[in-house]
C-alpha cells in the first residue's frame, strides 16, 4: 500500500509586494506545498525582486495561477481553506488541519475582503498578537511561515528533514 505525503496549498489574493511573494515561494519550495497566485497582483512574475527573493528555488516550486478570486474558488470546489485574518475569533494553532488543506492569505494593505470572511467564521483564523493599534499585523511571509508550520507540524512533518548536519565538523 502506498501512502501519499499530505499535500498542503498556499493562497495569496491579490499579492501586491514582490519580494513577499518571493518569500513565500521560498518557504513552499522548502516545504512541497503548493503555492497559488490569484491577480491582479501589485508585480508582473518575471519582476527580479520576485526571483531574488526566492533566489534559486523557482525550480521546486509548484505553482498555479488564476485570473482573479472567481477563477480560484472555482478550480478548487471542494476545498478545505482557511482564511488568515487580524480579524478572526479561533486562533490558527487550535484547527486542526485536514490533508490537501488551503490556507489563504489576502493583500498586504487590506488582507482578505469581509464578506469573505463573514460568510465562512468558523474557517477564519488568526495569529495571536499585542492588542495594539500601531501594531496591525504580521509582515505576510512571516505569517505565511508560520501558517505553514503550524500544519507541519500537526502533521509531524511529512518527508522533512528534522535533523542537520555540520560541514565541516560531526554531532
Amino acid at each position: 500500500m502506498i501512502v501519499e505525503k499530505p499535500r498542503l496549498n498556499i493562497v495569496l489574493i491579490e499579492p501586491e509586494i514582490p519580494q513577499n511573494t518571493g518569500n513565500i515561494a521560498r518557504t513552499c519550495a522548502a516545504t512541497g506545498a503548493k503555492l497559488h497566485l490569484v491577480e491582479p497582483m501589485g508585480f508582473k512574475v518575471d519582476d527580479k525582486k520576485l526571483k531574488r527573493a526566492g533566489l534559486d528555488y523557482w525550480h521546486l516550486l509548484d505553482i498555479t495561477y488564476y485570473e482573479n478570486t472567481a477563477d480560484f474558488f472555482d478550480k478548487n470546489r471542494g476545498g478545505e481553506f482557511f482564511y488568515f485574518t487580524t480579524k478572526a475569533l479561533h486562533r490558527h494553532s487550535d484547527i486542526p488541519y485536514p490533508n490537501n488543506a488551503y490556507l489563504v492569505f489576502g493583500k498586504e494593505t487590506k488582507g482578505l475582503p469581509e464578506e469573505l470572511l463573514k460568510a465562512n467564521p468558523d474557517r477564519c483564523v488568526r495569529i495571536p498578537m499585542i492588542n495594539d493599534a500601531a501594531a496591525r499585523s504580521l509582515n505576510l511571509s512571516n505569517s505565511v511561515a508560520v501558517g505553514v508550520y503550524e500544519v507541519l507540524r500537526q502533521w509531524d512533518y511529512p518527508e522533512l528533514l528534522c535533523e542537520g548536519q555540520l560541514h565541516t565538523l560531526q554531532w
